[in-house]
């Protein structure tokens, strides 16, 4: 096996490029990220981990803003993101000059997996170890959410999830959402958090942001996060106490 992962451009007998798997293990040891997207709003999530006691916790950010519409999260290696982001944020405003319209969120999740794709086709490179949740709104109000691989391939969801445990968040995500749900804030924000309860570990925080069309995205304050916990905590009890019965 040692023989086919030493290049990145060296496919192994079963078809697998070795390099690129590496990265995507890189990004289920992250932390997780989840984004819900409803016909008005979309909400992104993400696992923080508990910073040093002298650190600024500032500089623990995942959630990003690549415009005034389009925010990105990420899970994987924190280094390969700040190179990625830089060049997504300098793409955005590159096309604002050029073409004197804001980007659409399909067109720069497709930039970030082009860059990505580049970087599996070539010596003296590696993949970069993240993936991303692309979210916004084009000019038309229409919300998108976007993921985007190590691979370098995209696709668009209702609702998704990365970093560590992504199955059995993705799955929590399967179970509860519904359109009514996501149709309010509320019951959007409430299925992020829900799902990242899936795998919250003990010194871990929650960041949520909130998008809205043409509004200023809203970052939950953690006493408003932990009060819908302490509700989620109390309907999941309440109907384990039914189950029993």
């Amino acid at each position: 096996m040692s023989n086919y992962d030493r290049a990145i451009t060296v496919f192994s007998p079963d078809g697998q490029l070795l390099q690129v798997q590496y990265a995507q293990e890189a990004v289920r040891k992250g932390s997780a990220a989840v984004g819900v997207r409803g016909p008005s709003v979309i909400v992104l999530g993400v696992e923080r981990r508990a910073v040093e006691k002298l650190q600024d916790g500032r500089t623990e950010k995942k959630i990003v803003a690549l415009d005034e519409h389009v925010m990105l999260v990420f899970a994987g290696l924190r280094a390969d993101a700040r190179v990625l982001i830089s060049r997504a944020q300098i793409e955005c405003q590159s096309h604002r000059l050029t073409v004197e319209d804001p980007v659409t969120v399909e067109y720069i999740s497709r930039y970030i997996a082009e860059l990505k794709q580049r970087y599996t086709q070539s010596n003296g490179r590696r993949p970069f170890g993240i993936s991303c949740l692309v979210a916004g709104f084009d000019e038309d109000g229409t919300p998108h959410l976007f993921q985007t691989e190590p691979s370098g391939i995209y696709y668009e969801w209702k609702a998704a999830s990365i970093g560590r445990y992504d199955k059995s968040v993705r799955e929590c995500l399967e179970q509860h959402y519904r359109t009514e749900v996501v149709s309010s804030d509320q019951g959007a924000v409430q299925l992020a958090i829900r799902a990242l309860m899936e795998v919250q570990s003990r010194g871990r925080s929650l960041d949520i942001a909130v998008m809205k069309k043409d509004k200023p995205v809203i970052m939950l304050r953690e006493e408003d996060i932990n009060s819908i916990i302490k509700e989620l905590e109390k309907e999941k009890e309440s109907a384990e106490t039914k189950k029993r019965k």
